[in-house]
């Protein structure tokens, strides 16, 4: 190892003690022939004593050879846990230079939005943005701890799928060994998860990434992790006791905090009375140490769409319509209520569950109602509908999702706040240049002829 301790690791107890650090430069400070540096890593910081004059600056990386040594009385900082003991630095050597930064890395000043993202590396240097992504990573370890803990398995499902358009855009990937053919990107694990339950795995989680090509807004990004989940042999009660279970265990292992028990609304309540199906149920509205849970159930299997003239899923086409309902499935859609539900933070919808559809007849009429002949069913979801067809157990789940409730935990409406590398507003990554043209060999290999619309041109006549 190149170093004995890090930055945030020295005590009282390691005085007179040689030591060697890395880190960054954080902030310099001359008193004469006395240069003192805070040194920095994602430990903490140690202050540095250096007699000697080097031409080091902010953001440069050092490592340096030195003696523990107590503060003088008097200046100790308190603010900090190495705050006692200082580094009585005897070597350096700087390790890695540094341009100065169009970031303010050393105090709370934040840059403009896009000189953020382009500098994305440097913005996560700042203190508050790695406070951010280690919290989120607790969380992640606390629902892992849950998931395991109550027997279920970690599987990870396929990021190139078949492309089946429906809801937002699917994201397309050329297959060049398959000339004329597409993968899409999955906006959600669905038929996969429901696939693992035919398999008998009984219960499934996965931290999963999901794309989907919608216009962006604060809490939706082109592509977003979901704690995905699916359950065999079960009833929506269940799923909903669990997905309520595991929110208690996180918001208590990571803030110590006790989640009062959810209320509950059928979705005819929550519009009648709060005009919305994601109602904010705080007393005091001002994202930031209150977290209202609430199920929001009963919701109608298809809306209305007036513009087509036809019917849509509610959710998704895979949700059970309510047994005393299936008489109305032909003859009036819009009575049908699916055996869905939602749950909701803070008027922010965490996420979507429902018991699926396990009966192929049953999934053949729901895709007839809205406008998807048998034929075109097989073709996008055959393999789902001959899964059923040898014997598939009555399931449901949730996928939640998870930046949503790392950014509501820590009081952010943005969720590119909790996560490491977000796009712009415009579905661009400012740093890395992404999307970017691809060669014309690329191109020629995938077999693909683009076809750009002409940019308009003012009259100037």
């Amino acid at each position: 190892m190149l170093r004995t301790h890090t930055c945030g690791e020295l005590r009282k107890e390691n005085i007179d003690k040689k030591v060697i650090l890395c880190g960054w430069v954080d902030t310099i400070r001359e008193h004469g022939k006395l240069s003192f540096i805070d040194l920095r890593d994602r430990y903490g910081k140690t202050q540095l004593i250096l007699r000697e004059k080097y031409d080091i600056k902010p953001e440069y990386v050092i490592k340096v050879t030195g003696e523990v040594k107590a503060r003088k009385a008097g200046t100790e900082n308190k603010n900090i846990p190495t705050g006692d003991i200082e580094i009585s630095v005897e070597k350096v050597e700087i390790m890695a230079k540094a341009k100065t930064s169009p970031i303010e890395i050393t105090d709370e000043k934040e840059a403009g939005e896009e000189v953020r993202m382009k500098y994305r590396f440097l913005d996560l240097r700042r203190q508050k943005m790695q406070n951010n992504l280690f919290f989120r990573a607790k969380v992640a370890q606390a629902a892992r701890e849950f998931f395991h803990k109550n027997n279920f398995i970690e599987i990870e499902t396929p990021l190139l799928v078949k492309p089946t358009p429906e809801g937002a855009r699917d994201y397309i990937v050329p297959s060049r060994v398959n000339p004329g053919k597409f993968y899409a990107l999955p906006q959600s694990p669905q038929l996969y998860k429901q696939i693992l339950m035919i398999s008998g795995f009984d219960r499934y989680f996965q931290f999963a990434r999901c794309l989907r090509d919608e216009d962006l807004r604060a809490d939706r990004q082109p592509e977003h992790t979901q704690m995905d989940l699916e359950m065999s042999f079960v009833e929506a009660e269940d799923i909903m006791q669990f997905v309520e279970s595991l929110y208690k265990h996180i918001f208590k292992t990571i803030l110590n905090m006790e989640l009062k028990p959810f209320t509950r609304l059928t979705y005819e309540e929550s519009i009648k009375k709060y005009g919305t199906d994601k109602p904010d149920l705080r007393k005091n509205k001002n994202d930031p140490k209150e977290f209202a849970f609430c199920w929001v159930y009963d919701f109608p299997l298809f809306s209305y769409n007036k513009d087509e003239k036809r019917w849509e899923p509610e959710h998704h086409m895979f949700t059970m319509p309510k047994q005393e309902h299936l008489e109305f499935l032909e003859k009036d859609p819009g009575k049908v209520q699916g055996n869905l539900f939602d749950i909701v933070l803070n008027g922010t919808e965490l996420g979507s569950g429902s018991i699926r559809i396990t009966n192929p007849e049953i999934q053949e009429r729901v895709m007839k109602i809205i406008g998807m002949a048998k034929e075109e069913a097989h073709k996008k979801f055959g393999f789902l509908l001959e899964a059923y067809e040898y014997g598939g157990p009555v399931h449901g789940g949730m996928g939640l999702g998870f930046d949503r409730l790392v950014a509501l935990m820590l009081g952010y409406n943005d969720i590119r706040e909790v996560i490491a590398f977000p796009k712009n507003k415009a579905a661009q990554c400012p740093m890395d240049g992404s999307p970017a043209e691809v060669s014309e060999l690329q191109l020629k290999e995938t077999h693909i002829k683009l076809d750009l619309p002409k940019k308009e041109t003012k009259n100037k006549g």
